[in-house]
């Protein structure tokens, strides 16, 4: 057997029935990674720092020897890591029986496709792996991301006030078959600045794109595909320039769901969240909510009275909804109104794919 190289697209499509092992330090790949990769790293940061010092200041061939002075000692632990995750893999395929004699594919990359990766990758082919090694590296998968927000997609977008259950609604849409994105689940936040309580740690920018990038690429071509309406800043990430105009650009489906409904909605669903994250996100907003409407919103809260707290902070977010709406171009023209009776997530999406739209204004 030899290393194959291959190029990024056929290197994640063998991912499929693969393993990909990431050979770059640990802290690189906690920073961002393509999205199912093991990190296997060859070198420590420390490690990683002085062969490149040494690369640099003295020459390829001195950065080569002490890399394999690292190398060495961890090959035997790298082969079981390996041969560990092969395992768990063929464990979880063997009913299938188009892979029962077969050895899951290995897939190995570093950043450049350079020294790190060969050196792995010539390993675990002298173990007895198939390997295939990306060409470029994780750089070169890296620009294939960018360029897949260039690409033009076409879009639905589900618009409404906070409250109105979108997500709910997203999620049937996914189950009956439709392409949905679910760019707050990716993001790891609500969009809002209580968005963030209650979920795990927002990924990096570059991971948040190597994600939605994945999720894009697996969508049929042709295919709609479904987003919430949603500001280009996600928390502390930011949708892609050309796909957020894409987004803003697109057909609007507007939920009207009456005011006490989607407050019903936010207490049963933000109610029993901390009061004490709950009040520190109150005092972020402070200076666009208004000191009076802040203090009262948090006394409501200390006094158990959540529905009233709620209620200041939905006025304070349907403003600022409706304000970031009106600014769109050729709204009327793009924007139809689903008037709904309640946040019925079932019904409504029925109303949703059956378009029983009212083309009316929203003041």
């Amino acid at each position: 057997m030899s290393v194959v190289p291959i190029e990024v697209e056929a290197f994640l499509e063998m991912a499929h029935i693969g393993l990909i092992f990431d050979v770059r330090s640990s802290s690189e790949f906690q920073h961002a990674h393509i999205p199912g990769a093991i990190n296997l790293p060859l070198f420590t940061d420390e490690e990683r720092a002085a062969v490149g010092t040494i690369y640099k200041q003295v020459s390829r061939q001195d950065a080569i020897k002490i890399g394999l002075e690292y190398f060495g000692p961890k090959m035997r632990a790298m082969v079981e890591v390996v041969e560990s995750k092969v395992e768990e893999l063929s464990s979880i395929s063997s009913d299938n029986q188009s892979h029962q004699n077969d050895k899951p594919i290995i897939l190995v990359h570093c950043w450049r496709g350079g020294m790190r990766s060969s050196a792995v990758a010539w390993l675990l082919d002298l173990y007895g792996f198939k390997v295939y090694l990306l060409e470029g590296g994780y750089k070169k998968y890296r620009n294939w991301v960018l360029n897949i927000f260039q690409q033009d997609y076409s879009i639905n977008v589900l618009g409404g006030y906070t409250g109105s259950g979108k997500t709910m609604i997203l999620q049937e849409l996914s189950r009956q078959g439709l392409a949905v994105i679910d760019l707050e689940n990716l993001a790891c936040h609500k969009g809002s600045t209580f968005g963030h309580i209650g979920l795990p740690d927002q990924p990096s920018q570059e991971m948040f794109e190597n994600q939605l990038a994945t999720e894009l690429y697996n969508i049929k071509p042709n295919q709609s595909i479904w987003f919430e309406d949603e500001s280009q800043r996600i928390g502390r990430v930011n949708l892609p320039i050309n796909l957020w105009n894409s987004i803003a650009k697109s057909k609007l489906i507007f939920l009207d769901i009456p005011f006490e409904q989607r407050l019903d909605n936010l207490v049963i669903g933000y109610g029993k969240l901390d009061n004490e994250s709950m009040i520190a996100a109150i005092e972020r907003i402070e200076k666009r909510l208004g000191g009076l409407e802040t203090k009262n919103a948090i006394q409501f809260l200390n006094d158990g009275n959540t529905k009233d707290s709620f209620r200041i902070l939905l006025n304070y977010y349907d403003r600022w909804y409706l304000k970031g709406l009106n600014r769109r171009n050729n709204l009327n023209e793009l924007m139809n109104v689903i008037e709904c009776a309640s946040v019925d997530f079932k019904e409504n999406c029925c109303k949703v794919l059956s378009c029983e739209v009212a083309n009316v204004s929203i003041t």
